[in-house]
């Protein structure tokens, strides 16, 4: 097919993105960047060469163009859940994902007819549904696509998307429970020491997210295998500090116009002085 070369370099570029030690809120960011950027090539190449038939055109629209829209909504579902997911206990985290995981089963529910259809590989209606210039009024609002950008979209190829990111965001978060759980049986058979500490972080709590990612920056700690938010958590029970939302955190420090490394650089610097002025 004419556009299958573009999809497989779309697929290695996700490889890449899925196959790094990022932490998930960087690894959605990534996605949904990377994603926008082949749609829009997607949709240039459709537009300047269109389709050699109309069994084509229903096969880009079923099959093909999901592929790539799907994953798109799939990362920007898991940003947003992850952004938001609760800091507290393993039960409070499970019940969290399990709340999102039935408001995405109610999008097959409340989409039911064209889920079955989709399901069961139907072809029937396929003229009406993946071929552009056949809007249906009484299709959802998610089929909105089709007459804003009548050159790219049918009234179902959205639909088709969804679907599939739905049923990835719950495979995703399926797993996360199911990790959860384990960890929470751990720690039930084998209760950790709490921290104790009297030691308290004074500086901002600014400073301490940028020394956190410089530090997960570096892998050292596990030779590079652990997660952002795990170094987060034992860094605000030794310091007895919340650091909230720490990724949006970290994109403010990015955004810095001047000096993204200010605290770094400050600690450089002490210690030099320190240096230079010891007598040992």
């Amino acid at each position: 097919m004419k556009y299958q070369k573009l999809i497989s370099r779309f697929e290695s570029n996700l490889d890449v993105i899925e196959s790094r030690n990022d932490d998930i809120l960087k690894k959605a960011e990534n996605g949904i960047s990377k994603t926008e950027v082949f749609i829009k090539k997607l949709r240039k190449k459709v537009i300047r060469q269109g389709f050699n038939s109309r069994l084509e055109e229903i096969r880009f629209f079923k099959h093909t163009k999901p592929q790539l829209l799907c994953r798109l909504i799939y990362y920007i579902k898991i940003f947003n859940i992850e952004s938001r997911r609760p800091r507290n206990t393993a039960k409070h985290q499970i019940k969290y994902f399990n709340t999102h995981i039935t408001r995405l089963q109610m999008y097959f529910n409340d989409n039911l007819e064209f889920y079955h259809y989709y399901r069961r590989g139907s072809t029937l209606l396929d003229d009406v549904y993946f071929t552009r210039g056949q809007s249906n009024l009484r299709l959802p609002i998610a089929s909105i696509n089709a007459f804003v950008d009548d050159q790219f979209s049918t009234c179902q190829d959205t639909s088709v998307a969804t679907i599939m990111a739905h049923d990835m965001v719950i495979s995703y978060l399926q797993k996360e429970i199911k990790k959860l759980k384990i960890k929470k049986k751990a720690d039930q058979d084998y209760p950790l020491k709490a921290i104790s500490s009297n030691l308290k972080w004074t500086s901002s709590k600014t400073d301490l997210i940028e020394l956190i990612y410089a530090l997960h920056s570096a892998g050292v700690f596990n030779n590079s295998v652990v997660e952002l938010k795990k170094i987060a958590s034992l860094f605000e029970q030794v310091f007895h500090i919340k650091l909230g939302n720490f990724y949006h955190t970290f994109v403010e420090i990015r955004a810095r116009k001047s000096n993204p490394t200010k605290f770094l650089d400050e600690l450089k610097q002490q210690l030099q002085n320190r240096l230079e002025d010891s007598d040992v």
